[in-house]
């Protein structure tokens, strides 16, 4: 089957062998989704060689249970093993052995056809379209802040990036009720965010030491400089980005303001199902272009380009 295929910091389309493991369901792709992360691997975020893309919804065409072949799913990311202290003890996001679709160790979903245990995948409600599902796993991610912590109406919350995900959180944040104000640079970002009632707040209106919750989703060191000057005395810092490199903190300060830093990464599909079948949030907006498979090296080239959010690939 034709792929995108990542080697070297190089993305090539080419023939690689279909997607069929023990044990798993075979999925067809019926769209996938370049994400962030997907731009920093080729860029040697991690050093990862195979078919990038971990995004995606497609129908179930091979499983051991019958049952269900025919189903239109979703997919978690991580395969994990169960059996190892992080899995046992209620961690399996974390899991020692895991693989991660199209970031770790497994082929992801830039090609015809994707592999993955049963256990990972859920069911998409009939009245979602493939171009909302397809934004399931990074709206999960924007839900798991909440997962994590309680984030009260009477809260004063910054964001700090408005991004592929940084959009997600905020549609997710304002429901909520809480004080949401969202640092948007691009006149296209402010304007989705305008468009739900989301405030926009610039860098220099921004009180040092006032707000109780900061969510920093750049993954630039100015960003989350920015973040940890707003936080104020025991509030809480979510970082929801990775940054490359080395960071330089001053962990003094941290100390004695008794900030809580919190890190944040994937989180539950259901929820996120159940807010696009309820039609709470639109992630759709987000969509700026859609490519077919054989030009994939043009839609990564576009979704590089600044301001540009979410671009498709459709086998």
């Amino acid at each position: 089957m034709n792929a995108l295929w990542l080697e070297n910091n190089e993305i090539s389309l080419r023939a690689v062998p279909e997607a069929r493991k023990p044990n798993e369901a075979l999925i067809k792709i019926r769209k996938a989704g370049i994400c962030s992360t997907d731009l920093e691997l080729v860029k040697g975020y991690y050093p990862y060689t195979g078919v990038p893309g971990h995004e995606f919804v497609g129908d179930v065409v091979e499983a051991e249970d019958a049952a269900w072949i025919g189903r239109r799913v979703v997919g978690e990311i991580n395969v994990v093993c169960r059996q190892c202290e992080q899995c046992l003890h209620g961690r399996p996001t974390h899991c020692e052995n895991r693989t991660v679709l199209g970031i770790v160790n497994r082929d992801g979903v830039f090609a015809r056809f994707t592999s993955l245990p049963t256990v990972n995948l859920h069911i998409v409600p009939d009245s979602i379209p493939d171009e909302m599902a397809v934004f399931t796993e990074p709206l999960a991610a924007a839900l798991e802040i909440q997962q994590q912590i309680q984030v009260r109406p009477t809260d004063r919350v910054l964001l700090v990036g408005a991004g592929r995900l940084g959009q997600l959180i905020a549609q997710t944040l304002a429901l909520t009720g809480c004080d949401l104000h969202v640092v948007a640079r691009h006149a296209h970002q402010q304007s989705l965010l305008q468009g739900r009632g989301i405030r926009i707040i610039a860098e220099e209106e921004i009180e040092p030491w006032r707000w109780d919750i900061v969510v920093e989703a750049t993954g630039s060191p100015g960003g989350f400089s920015l973040a940890r000057q707003a936080i104020r005395p025991r509030g809480t810092l979510v970082l929801k980005s990775t940054y490359k490199g080395e960071l330089n903190v001053n962990f003094s300060s941290v100390v004695v303001d008794e900030v809580n830093i919190i890190g944040s990464r994937c989180g539950p599909f259901g929820p996120a199902l159940r807010l696009m079948e309820a039609r709470r949030v639109d992630p759709t907006v987000l969509i700026a272009d859609e490519f077919k498979l054989e030009d994939g090296l043009k839609a990564f080239e576009h979704a590089a380009k600044a301001g540009v959010l979410k671009v498709l690939i459709e086998p």
